[in-house]
Formats: C-alpha cells, structure tokens, sequence
C-alpha cells in the first residue's frame, strides 16, 4: 500500500507541475495593427523625450563653462535658452518626422 500511495503522490506531483507551466502566462505582444503602432507612437515619445533631457544637459554644460569664462549672467542665461530651444526643435521635427 506504501509502494502505491508514493506513486501516485509521485504522479500528482508531476501533474500539478505541468499544469502551472501550461497555466504561466506567456509575455505579451501586439495583436493587431492598433497596437503596433501604439508601440511606435511610444518609442518615438521615448526619443523625442532623450533629445529634449540631452539639451537640457548641454544647456547646463554651456551655462556653467560660460559663467566659468567670467561671462555675464544674462548672457550665460541667453545661451542655455537657445540650447534648450534647439533641442525642444528637434524633439518637434523628431515628432513630425514619426508621423508621416
């Protein structure tokens, strides 16, 4: 009796097994169009977001080489917004681009 009851709590184990394997679900991918170009639309967001931190990180860069250069203040200030409005250009044309 010992003999059978280890083979069946063997086999149910076995069962319960490959049960929560078949059971795990599986990672999600687009299914239809839709979905696809959501996908796009948020890598495109993604780029567009890195080109407008990477300007705001030169504008800093700029800023404090031109207030180290013993620059005025104005003028260090003036260079930062023309870097960060080049880079918020780009993101638009970088966003124009994704569309067509």
């Amino acid at each position: 009796m010992n003999h059978i009851t280890g083979i069946r709590l063997g086999t149910l184990a076995v069962l319960i097994t490959a049960a929560s394997v078949l059971a795990w679900p599986q990672p999600a991918s687009a299914q239809t169009r839709g979905m696809d170009h959501r996908d796009e639309r948020r890598d495109d967001r993604g780029e567009k977001q890195d080109t407008k931190q990477a300007g705001r990180e030169e504008g800093r860069d700029a800023k404090e080489e031109c207030k180290d250069a013993g620059g005025k203040r104005i003028e260090c200030r003036q260079d930062k917004r023309d870097i960060k409005q080049d880079s918020r250009q780009e993101g638009r044309d970088e966003k124009r681009d994704g569309d067509g």
